[in-house]
């Protein structure tokens, strides 16, 4: 065929295509339309999973009834006039082709009535037909309604999955939007019944409630809130302890600006915060918001933008993950313990420093007798206050576990996991103060090497000189191994080169050498703990104790 221009409605149906790939899909674009446009009570009405009708209410500042068409025309938007514009740009929506792609697939109803106006106007769109603004009378606002998605595109239609998967989509998307934006109310119906109601948050204990009803009451038991700020970056959220680890990543949000994101180098930062701390196989939990300056990254990337790109990515993963490990870090066992209630027995209130029913002493009496015993000095009295988190030992049992006393009550404690725990933090600190010492080949090693990956070793060579490699280019497109880290010298130390490489082309760093080190000093970590079954005098059970709550991430 002869080159030619493409009618707009079929223009408007391809770029549907990348912007309207299912239900869920449509109720974004316009949830972002309504947020940009400031609302603060937002009604989302769902018929049969979207596919018959999606109707999306606001209290935003409304359309002007003269640019009702214009919001349906490809390319038209409020929120961009510039590229200096669109690098600053912080709304949701920018590029003004949602609209005119999803009219170009269904049947869409748009009305809106700004603040000010005494009536609302109303347009509807139909195989590229647009009718001319009428009246209507309706609230401050916009409402836009979709009837009948890919009833003109049947081969589209064929892709749609059962009610139930499809409502499910927009439920999550209803969901992760209601946690980035706190200050707007959500409420979520299909097939009439009301699914969601999210109100509005005013205060701390609101944020904590929305996270709740959004990720379920034990996320928020386990999470650790997070605040940190460096280089115009502020970081803040919740991640979960370890313990509430999930078997797939189907509780993490992570916000840029706002926007829900799912990024390669964001998912790296966080994989390596928790490295330390989970099973292989489990995904950690957490809801983060990153605010960092439009101008420092390009949200422009994706035609859904759910990608982003970073302009200083390095700096950007460093905070990320310097954030988050700090968090998981300075967590203690024994830490956010309350007194137990008074107990009652017989009727009448027994006070904590009473005798309780079955021990020769009372629980005060207990604490400031071990406490004695342990070294603490007579100073040791009943106040919980003096009482360290673990408390003091009382016995150990069949070799494997010490039972202690504090505050609160009972701690049983795995003596070789926690002394595992222990040495294993020990020597990864050892080994960060030293020098990585290198052990030189007696035989150079030949590696062919891609011209990506001869890149990437000219631009971080001296990165690799500190691990401990030494490598010399040989060849355009090949190097000699001279010297290894000394500690990995029995192991394939080709294959970490290359997958070194491989890192630091793709993410621009790599944390495979330290990571193989890792494995190594928890190997050392667990040869050198106690084992089980041996006999600790009281002594050592509360040098154990007071060890744990010295070191870091002892209570994983």
């Amino acid at each position: 065929m002869p080159i030619h221009k493409l009618p707009a409605h079929l223009v408007n149906q391809i770029a549907a295509g990348e912007v309207v790939e299912r239900p869920a899909s449509v109720v974004k674009e316009l949830l972002e339309n309504s947020l940009d446009a400031g609302a603060r009570r937002i009604r989302v009405e769902i018929d049969e999973g979207g596919v018959r009708r999606i109707r999306v209410a606001d209290d935003g500042h409304g359309i002007a009834v003269e640019e009702l068409p214009l919001a349906l025309d490809p390319h038209a938007t409020s929120k961009i006039a510039s590229l200096e514009d669109l690098e600053e740009v912080a709304t949701l929506g920018f590029r003004g082709e949602a609209l005119a792609s999803i009219a170009s697939v269904a049947r869409l109803r748009l009305a809106s009535r700004e603040q000010a106006a005494e009536a609302g106007s109303e347009v509807c769109a139909e195989q590229g037909r647009l009718t001319a603004p009428a009246p209507v009378g309706m609230p401050a606002g916009t409402v836009v309604e979709v009837a009948d998605l890919f009833f003109n595109t049947p081969a589209r239609r064929k892709f749609v999955r059962t009610e139930r998967t499809e409502f499910g989509h927009i439920d999550d998307l209803v969901r992760r939007l209601a946690l980035a934006n706190m200050q707007t109310g959500f409420e979520l119906i299909h097939n009439g019944r009301a699914v969601r109601r999210l109100p509005a948050v005013v205060d701390e204990a609101g944020e904590r409630r929305r996270v709740g009803e959004v990720c379920g009451a034990e996320f928020l038991e386990h999470a650790l809130h997070l605040e940190s700020e460096h280089a115009g970056m502020r970081l803040s959220g919740y991640v979960a302890r370890p313990t509430f680890s999930r078997s797939q990543a189907d509780l993490q949000f992570f916000f840029v600006n706002g926007r829900l994101v799912r990024d390669r180098l964001i998912a790296h930062a966080v994989r390596q915060a928790y490295q330390d701390v989970l099973f292989h196989g489990r995904h950690p939990a957490f809801v983060l918001h990153l605010q960092i300056e439009p101008r420092r990254v390009d949200v422009n990337v994706h035609p859904q933008k759910t990608e982003v790109r970073f302009r200083d990515g390095r700096r950007v993963h460093d905070f990320l993950f310097s954030s988050i490990h700090r968090a998981l870090a300075d967590t203690r066992p024994g830490e956010g313990q309350t007194r137990p209630a008074p107990a009652v027995v017989a009727g009448n209130a027994t006070d904590y420093g009473q005798r309780q029913p079955g021990l020769g002493l009372n629980v005060a009496d207990s604490v400031a007798r071990y406490a004695r015993l342990a070294g603490a000095g007579q100073g040791a009295g009943t106040d919980s206050e003096q009482v360290p988190p673990l408390g003091f030992a009382l016995a150990q049992v069949h070799g494997v576990f010490v039972l202690a006393e504090n505050a609160a009550g009972l701690i049983i404690v795995d003596m070789h996991a926690a002394h595992e725990r222990i040495v294993y933090e020990r020597l990864k600190h050892s080994w960060s103060e030293e020098r990585v010492r290198s052990q030189t080949l007696l035989v150079p090693e030949r590696l062919a090497l891609s011209a990506r990956e001869m890149r990437a070793l000219e631009q971080h060579g001296e990165a690799l000189a500190r691990l401990g490699f030494q490598l010399d280019a040989s060849g355009p497109e090949s190097v000699s191994v001279r010297a290894v880290p000394a500690v990995l010298v029995r192991g394939d130390c080709l294959q970490l080169v290359r997958d070194v490489l491989a890192d630091l082309v793709e993410l621009g760093q790599s944390e495979r050498v330290e990571n193989v080190i890792d494995g190594l000093l928890s190997t050392m970590a667990c040869h050198g703990s106690v084992r089980a079954n041996r006999r600790l005098t009281l002594d050592e059970m509360n040098a154990l104790l007071r060890d744990m709550e010295r070191t870091e991430r002892s209570d994983q």
